[in-house]
């Protein structure tokens, strides 16, 4: 869908115009419209560095990089699809469950117009919020979660049960996943206990650790993958820090011996055909991000979602 507003730079090149994703019209009017990207400016979930606020800001930014045309997949999205740059949803930063229930009933409205929402984190605690949106409407979700720490923490401060590493146990608890259908891909690093993993495990998560991924290859990966959420509704959650931070050192706990950009971008690519319903990437913190390099790969890698939506919609 081409823009035609000149206001919006959107015959411009990359340093002229206003930075809305892919110089997309910007609208809460959703009439005919497929697809919205909305940015959850919201990173008080998070137990480390802070700023991923700024994520949704730093992607619409490097989107203008995206020429439009996806080679490896043959497509040009926004020639198959009517996309909306939806603006931020509302949140608070100092109240994590008032900001939970707003992220969700925002996400409830886009998704009642039939528009898949693709939405742009914020910290991984927003990804509850969204879960409960898109269970609401489609039923226990198939999920593909990549992500280099399970988030299936009873709690990581004492009390309190909302944060960027709790959400996938909630999201469990209150039977938003289907568990014969959760995988984790990219899974590393020290954790606080011997049991974190297999504890993940006991509630219902397939982990494919970040050396297992390495060890089987992509392919093996994608099938595993497919056996796994194939025919169901797909949610797929990807947290930047799955990355090794050589290739995304913008993000909030970074681990190291992540996923290649390179492999990210096969993962991704390899979904084509699966029932995709949902996605959003989180993480992105500007702050820690030296030359732009961990937004530019974002950007890249919702320009891959949208491609496998106009590729489903093609049929």
């Amino acid at each position: 869908m081409k823009n035609p507003n000149p206001a919006f730079g959107a015959q411009l090149e990359p340093f002229h115009g206003i930075p809305s994703f892919m110089r997309l019209p910007v609208s809460r009017e959703l009439k005919g419209v497929e697809v919205a990207i909305a940015g959850i400016p919201f990173d008080s979930g998070t137990s480390f560095r802070s700023g991923a606020r700024f994520g949704p800001r730093a992607i619409r930014q490097a989107s203008l990089l995206l020429w439009g045309y996806n080679a490896v997949q043959k497509v040009a999205p926004l020639d198959q699809l009517s996309v909306m740059d939806y603006g931020d949803l509302e949140v608070i930063p100092v109240d994590i469950r008032t900001s939970n229930a707003g992220i969700q009933k925002q996400a409830g409205e886009v998704l009642a117009q039939g528009v898949t929402l693709i939405a742009l984190g914020g910290d991984h605690s927003v990804s509850l919020p969204l879960l409960r949106a898109h269970a609401a409407r489609y039923g226990p979700l198939a999920v593909l979660h990549l992500d280099s720490h399970p988030d299936t923490w009873q709690e990581e401060f004492s009390g309190q049960p909302y944060s960027h590493g709790t959400s996938f146990r909630r999201a469990i608890e209150e039977n938003l996943i289907d568990v014969q259908a959760y995988l984790q891909v990219g899974i590393r690093g020290p954790t606080s206990e011997a049991h974190d993993l297999d504890e993940a495990r006991g509630l219902g998560a397939r982990i494919l650790t970040s050396d297992q991924v390495y060890e089987l290859g992509i392919p093996a990966v994608l099938e595993s993958i497919r056996q796994v959420c194939a025919g169901r509704p797909l949610y797929v959650s990807l947290d930047i820090d799955c990355m090794d931070p050589a290739f995304a050192p913008g993000t909030g706990t970074p681990e190291v011996g992540g996923l290649t950009s390179r492999q990210v971008l096969q993962l991704v690519r390899g979904l084509k055909g699966l029932n995709l319903v949902g996605f959003d990437l989180v993480e992105v913190c500007p702050t820690y991000d030296p030359g732009e390099i961990t937004a530019i790969l974002a950007a890249n890698l919702v320009f891959e979602f949208l491609s496998l939506l106009a590729l489903k919609k093609m049929g």
